[in-house]
């Protein structure tokens, strides 16, 4: 029950209403009789927003589009491994000590290998924001060849040189995306209420692939719809939101988490 000690954690974005954060922290946080409560806002003004949760000593701050990369400049360290992603979507406030990480490579890498080997695997990455970086970041250290396509050529451009990676692809060159194992969607396209798009075209995915979209609202996208109905192996994106959300709230509490009840929730709303 919240009262007067309890601990404000939250998300921050701009959409977060299709957030299931939440409903699924919220339930863990019950779980295991911690005092916190984790709210969602939709917020324009990245600074403000921060200094403002700073001074409510809100617990944990979770980030999302498209602030990943901009909030870096509002906090007071960065981990090791989100500075060399370039990218934040945890902050973790210590006494108002803002100190930033990274869990969505985790939480990536982990939905992955439940279905595969990624070692020597060849694996397009779809966009060039937050979550591609982290992603990008993770599939190097697993050794997998890594391969960017983005709407935006010179933004990829810039990516695929910041991580060493082979020339990168505009997304009207997907046709070569016939040659990947592995098919990552990073960018927001097929999110409600747009879940009529999909960033890949049903001639570009065949049954030996393995497609994985980290878009979780709605359930099904229509990526991974296409993807199915043409044979190949999918991942479906509230997957990362698990395994990300298992690190964050074991920071946030310093307790192990309860995992299956925030897979639980998650479908739950899902469905």
């Amino acid at each position: 029950m919240i009262n007067a000690k309890t601990q404000l954690c939250c998300i921050i974005g701009n959409p977060v209403e299709h957030s299931l954060s939440p409903q699924m922290h919220n339930a863990a946080f019950a779980q295991t009789k911690s005092d916190f409560c984790f709210m969602a806002f939709k917020i324009i003004n990245l600074a403000r927003a921060i200094e403002s949760l700073k001074m409510f000593n809100c617990r944990c701050i979770v980030v999302t589009i498209p602030y990943k990369q901009e909030v870096i400049k509002y906090i007071d360290k960065v981990d090791e491994t989100a500075k060399k992603i370039g990218a934040v979507n945890c902050i973790i406030n210590n006494n108002g000590y803002l100190t930033g990480t990274n869990t969505d490579c985790y939480g990536a890498l982990q939905s992955l290998e439940e279905q595969t080997k990624l070692k020597n695997k060849k694996v397009a990455i779809l966009g060039a924001g937050g979550a591609a970086r982290a992603i990008i970041y993770g599939l190097k250290l697993k050794k997998a060849n890594v391969f960017l396509f983005n709407r935006t050529l010179s933004n990829a451009k810039k990516l695929a040189e910041e991580f060493n990676l082979t020339r990168p692809y505009s997304l009207n060159e997907q046709i070569n995306l016939k040659n990947m194992d592995i098919i990552i969607n990073a960018t927001s396209v097929g999110m409600e209420p747009n879940q009529d798009q999909s960033p890949v075209a049903e001639e570009n995915i065949h049954q030996d692939q393995l497609v994985f979209d980290i878009v979780y609202t709605p359930h099904k996208t229509q990526l991974l719809k296409i993807a199915k109905a043409r044979g190949a192996k999918i991942v479906y994106g509230y997957k990362m939101v698990l395994y990300g959300g298992i690190k964050i709230f074991e920071l946030t509490t310093n307790k192990q988490a309860p995992i299956s009840i925030m897979d639980k929730t998650l479908l739950k709303n899902l469905n």
